[in-house]
């Protein structure tokens, strides 16, 4: 076991699954003891070629209360246990092959558990089920209980150049035995290869299926997005719409304004010629022209205290004639600040101190 394990693990470097291939074909292996592990190349129907690990030996298949030794060859892709093998009998030169439901001419086998393929565990592997499958209707005659030679490849093998993760239905092919001179007769050939066209005109119909559906959901996602640039657009267009009537009515609105403003500047250049400054600037209510004269006085008071500082810095008088004179002003200052707040009261104005 452990040759085998170092030889399938050499065999399926290349495999996707390697470890978990390596582990279901030890075990078969284990189970079936004359099946070997042989690397060879595969080709398939488009005339390309792989390098693939294949499973060759003979099965026992019960026929009639006997017991006989059918040889086969297993190819397992390198996408298996999640694509089915390619299963084949494989007649010695003593023996011809019958075909039947689960057999064709070419000695390609048609289970029902190929075609409907899900990756199992060992226990409910392939192999054990193929000898009853192969018995209902037996593949080659007379039994070979000897070895046989290696598997070549197949001739017109039923594989199609892609692979999927669901094998390809296979057409029932016609129950037509050897002839009595053992060659294989016109009819088996003919329904072989009938077998062969069905199957590539339905895998190359099914990329074609495959290709369409896959360019009709790249223009269904285009015209999404077409329709949500159009209403993005729409959108931009309207705001566009609002802001530029805003905009217009921004501008009547100042235009309004400057001829406001002109109409009123002229006004007024008009009028000054004939103003008296004094007429301008004095109030005419005389509560107001009292607040007036009231700041005035003050802030001149407040002129007054400040040169009569400078001139006692300067010498210009002495110290008891500057505090003399600050007394009396400072007095004043007070009276006409009472008198100025409470006029500013009176007219409703804030107070100033």
């Amino acid at each position: 076991r452990a040759i085998s394990d170092s030889k399938c693990r050499e065999f399926l470097t290349r495999y996707k699954y390697r470890d978990l291939t390596v582990r279901e074909t030890v075990n078969v292996i284990t189970l079936y003891k004359d099946l070997k592990p042989v690397l060879d190349s595969y080709v398939f129907n488009d005339g390309s070629s792989r390098e693939l690990m294949n499973l060759t030996g003979t099965i026992p298949v019960p026929y009639k209360g006997n017991t006989y030794n059918i040889p086969i060859c297993l190819w397992l892709l390198d996408t298996y246990p999640y694509n089915p093998p390619i299963c084949f009998v494989k007649p010695t030169s003593s023996m011809t092959i019958k075909t039947g439901k689960h057999v064709d001419a070419n000695g390609k086998i048609y289970l029902p558990y190929l075609h409907e393929w899900k990756h199992v565990s060992i226990k409910t592997s392939y192999i054990p089920g193929m000898p009853s499958g192969i018995s209902a209707y037996p593949s080659g005659y007379p039994p070979n209980p000897s070895g046989y030679p290696g598997c070549p490849f197949p001739p017109g093998g039923q594989y199609p150049a892609t692979t999927s993760s669901q094998y390809p239905s296979q057409p029932p092919v016609a129950t037509v035995g050897p002839s009595r001179d053992g060659t294989i007769s016109e009819d088996t050939i003919r329904a072989s290869l009938i077998s062969a066209v069905s199957d590539k005109l339905r895998w190359r119909m099914k990329e074609e299926m495959d290709r369409a559906q896959a360019e009709l959901n790249a223009l269904k996602r285009t015209e999404e997005d077409l329709k949500k640039g159009h209403q993005k657009l729409e959108e931009m267009v309207t705001r566009l719409d609002q802001e530029v009537a805003e905009v217009d009515k921004n501008i009547e609105l100042l235009r309004k304004k400057d001829e406001e403003l002109s109409s009123a500047l002229e006004k007024m250049e008009n009028q000054s010629e004939n103003n008296d400054i004094d007429e301008v600037i004095i109030p005419t209510a005389p509560l107001y022209k009292q607040i007036l004269n009231l700041y005035a006085e003050e802030n001149a008071i407040e002129d007054t205290i400040f040169y009569l500082g400078e001139a006692l810095r300067r010498g210009v008088i002495d110290l008891d004639v500057f505090l003399k004179h600050v007394r009396l002003l400072s007095r004043k200052q007070f009276q006409l600040r009472a008198l100025m707040q409470k006029a500013r009261k009176t007219a409703g104005l804030s107070d100033l101190y």
